[in-house]
């Protein structure tokens, strides 16, 4: 029999973000009854559509019946199937690689380079990880990786904390920026009718600006470690003496090869989106392309390779049906004209605000948003078709605008409980999340500043395109 207190304690527990999402769609559809229609007029752009300021009317729009709550959730899938697609194909080509043992045996590798060199190890590894979470290719992923940070902290005499710090810090510090992130600056990108990758000269200066103040953040902590243990926050790591943790792996001329043709690829994707005009549908055939290729180069037979890309795709259909769902919200609204009222009431505060205020306003917004829905894909699609016009309305870029979005949801990513990748990194590590937070905190709202000044650049240099 379970006391009255452990029934309680037993019931409670955070709603998955599925659970918040359908929550949020049911208001959607109550919203639909008492938020009057309207839309603004609209004008095509060198072939963007863009909405026209001061042209909001009230129009006749109907509510929601309970038959389109499910209507919508099928709709929203149909309608997000090159993103979904996208997001699985690409869960696929990481896995391959992941598998064939190239990125652990290079990070490895690495760290053997630069043994009795801490701070280059720290630097190295953590920009590893960094680029990682730029492309996309390290995210909810990192969390097994985890564990190869407290090899090497144990190493060096250093605690979970920063094991943590060159993993999953290291990894969000880059997903902040996303500059080759096809979930979070792809998305919304995409939705924004932006260029594919556009803008990626200013995103790359912020990356090195963000990771440089994060690795000099995490060294200035190890430092201070190294030199007196007792000022760690949680207590150094010891030796495990029955493992003896092994830092060497295998780094065949296959696993390089492997890296060399990932990271030649995806340049070469750079290239098209640019050169072509390549879109997200030609990202997601050309993952299937880099996984194939990983694996033949890895060795792997034809059933293993088709099995690991499933397994990949397998693991990304959380994330990637978020996609869907969080579409079919915005169907319930679009269809019942309610979207454009939003808008409308978001931009009469924001209108009498300089527009670099408005662009910092935008970014405060989706931080908040990412408490209640961390998904970054998933959050782009419910903030971007808002953010969209609002830019439009208040002469602020869509540019800016997506990176106001990307930089709402990388931020809080590191700080709220509600991060799946976070909380479960701190589990593996065994550091509690309090002080974790107390540990990160200064370095968040060193983050905050630096995304203060790009945001207020890009407000001023009208970075664009659109």
């Amino acid at each position: 029999m379970f006391s009255m207190e452990e029934t309680k304690k037993k019931r409670w527990e955070m709603p998955d973000t599925y659970v918040i999402l359908f929550a949020v769609l049911l208001m959607a559809v109550i919203a639909t009854y008492v938020v009057p229609s309207g839309a603004f007029q609209r004008e095509d752009i060198d072939g963007v559509e863009r909405v026209i300021p001061g042209t909001y009317g009230q129009t006749d729009g109907s509510p929601a019946g309970f038959m389109d709550i499910f209507l919508a959730l099928q709709e929203g899938m149909v309608q997000s199937g090159d993103l979904i697609f996208l997001i699985l194909f690409a869960g696929g080509a990481f896995e391959v690689i992941e598998r064939s043992g190239a990125i652990r045996g290079g990070i490895l590798r690495a760290v053997d380079l630069t043994r009795g060199k801490e701070f280059w190890l720290i630097a190295l590894v953590s920009i590893l990880f960094a680029l990682g979470g730029a492309i996309g290719a390290v995210a909810n992923s990192v969390i097994p990786f985890v564990a190869i940070g407290l090899i090497i902290c144990r190493a060096l005499r250093l605690d979970a904390l920063v094991a943590v710090a060159i993993t999953f810090g290291a990894t969000f510090a880059g997903f902040n920026v996303g500059f080759l992130n096809p979930y979070t600056v792809g998305i919304a990108q995409s939705i924004a009718d932006v260029p594919l990758f556009s803008g990626m000269g200013l995103r790359i200066v912020a990356f090195v600006i963000i990771v440089g103040s994060t690795i000099w953040y995490t060294w200035r902590y190890a430092k201070r470690v190294l030199n007196d243990p007792s000022r760690s926050l949680v207590g150094v790591l010891e030796e495990d003496g029955e493992n003896g943790d092994d830092l060497s792996a295998p780094f065949t001329g296959r696993h390089k090869l492997i890296l060399l043709f990932a990271g030649l690829s995806l340049s070469f994707f750079v290239y098209a989106t640019i050169r072509h005009q390549w879109s997200i549908n030609h990202m997601a055939a050309f993952f299937v392309f880099i996984g194939l290729g990983a694996g033949i180069i890895a060795g792997m037979n034809y059933n293993r390779l088709t099995l690991t890309f499933m397994e990949g795709c397998k693991n990304l259909v959380y994330g990637a049906l978020i996609v869907g769902l969080a579409r079919a919200i915005l169907i319930i609204m679009e269809n019942a004209e309610i979207l454009d009222t939003f808008v409308h009431a978001l931009s009469v505060p924001l209108e009498s605000l300089p527009p670099v205020l408005a662009a910092l306003g935008m970014f405060v917004s989706n931080g908040v948003l990412n408490f209640f829905v961390p998904s970054g894909s998933g959050q782009a699609m419910i903030a971007m078709p808002i953010l969209t016009p609002l830019a439009d309305m208040l002469g602020i870029t869509r540019q800016v605008a997506v990176q106001a979005f990307q930089f709402g949801d990388g931020f809080t990513n590191s700080i709220f409980p509600t991060s799946g990748p976070l909380m479960a990194s701190l589990a593996v590590a065994g550091v509690a999340w309090t002080k974790w937070f107390r540990w990160v905190w200064p370095l968040f709202l060193i983050w905050i500043v630096i995304a203060v000044i790009m945001l207020s650049i890009g407000v001023m240099i009208n970075w664009g395109p659109i």
